[in-house]
Order: C-alpha cells, then sequence, then structure tokens
C-alpha cells in the first residue's frame, strides 16, 4: 500500500507491498522455475518467498559486483557474492529485486548470469519500480511503481524478526 502522509511524505508499507509481490509471483512460477534474489534485498524476498510459497528450492543469490559500471569507483563490497544450485544452461530464472531504478544492477546481474550458462529465460519482479530508468529494462512484475526525485535513496531494509520497511534517504 502507498499512503501519502499527513506531512505530505510518502509512505511505503514494505510488508503490503510483499504481499502482492508473493501473489504476482506465484503467477508467474512455473514447474521448473528458478527463484534467484540480488543481494540484498532481492536475496531477503527469495528467502520469504520459498517459505511462504513452501517451494522446494534453495535462496540462490545474485551479486552484481563484478560487472558494475562504477566498479572502478565502489571497487568488492561486502555484500555476497552469486551462489547458484542449479544449471543456469537451458533455465527458467525468476530475478527478484527490492527496487528498480536506473537498470544499471540488472545490467550487471544478467551479465553474472550469463558467465554461469545461458538460460532458456530471465524475468524479473521487484517490489518496487521507481522510475527513472537509464537503460531499456523492465520488469515482468513490479508490486509498486513511483516516482522520487534523483536526489532520494528508496532502500529496503530487515528487522531481526524479518520484518520488511523502507527508508528514503538522501543520496
Amino acid at each position: 500500500m502507498t499512503e501519502i502522509s499527513s506531512s505530505g511524505f510518502l509512505a511505503l508499507d514494505a510488508e503490503s507491498l510483499y504481499s502482492d509481490l508473493r501473489a504476482g509471483v506465484s503467477r508467474l512460477l512455473e514447474k521448473d522455475t528458478k527463484l534467484a534474489g540480488i543481494t540484498s534485498g532481492g536475496v531477503w524476498l527469495v528467502e520469504r518467498l520459498i517459505q511462504d510459497l513452501q517451494l522446494s528450492q534453495q535462496a540462490n543469490t545474485l551479486s552484481s559486483t563484478l560487472h558494475r559500471d562504477d566498479f572502478a569507483q565502489r571497487g568488492l563490497t561486502n555484500s555476497a557474492q552469486t551462489s547458484l544450485d542449479f544449471d543456469v544452461n537451458g533455465a527458467d530464472i525468476l530475478v527478484l529485486d527490492d527496487v528498480l531504478y536506473t537498470g544499471r544492477t540488472i545490467r550487471a546481474v544478467l551479465n553474472e548470469l550469463f558467465d554461469y550458462g545461458r538460460p532458456a529465460r530471465v524475468r524479473l519482479a521487484v517490489l518496487v519500480d521507481r522510475a527513472g530508468r537509464q537503460l531499456p529494462i523492465e520488469a515482468t512484475y513490479a508490486a509498486a511503481r513511483l516516482s522520487l526525485p534523483a536526489s532520494q535513496k528508496l532502500a529496503l531494509a530487515r528487522q531481526d524478526s524479518g520484518s520488511l520497511h523502507f527508508a528514503i534517504e538522501q543520496a
């Protein structure tokens, strides 16, 4: 659910959006679809989806670190590295991410996937599509679509209990 607070700020209910995402992902799943989450928010989503949808697969992780176009500035981060428990060749892969913005992370993740093989199909599901694309990347499913100024960053956070919430920070 997306709301405007009394102070005029946009409030996003990450848990409600997760429920919408879960419903959307369940419609996209086919018999052999593999879920893979982008570190870190996408992995959190995959972990919950596997549990909530009672899927018999591991939480696969995709890292964009080695294929980022800003690698020289960012270097290696402490985030998890790619870990896939399936053969990418010929696979139907549904990539999960928390926020789709410029498309650059998705481009890097696609390059990472193709380092492992040639999938039959790759689709993307996101919690929030915040507009502002710099590359022609589009989500197959987005629980919410909104626009924020470039000076703001929308970040998904997870509490120790596993519940999700959003933080809007200055970029």
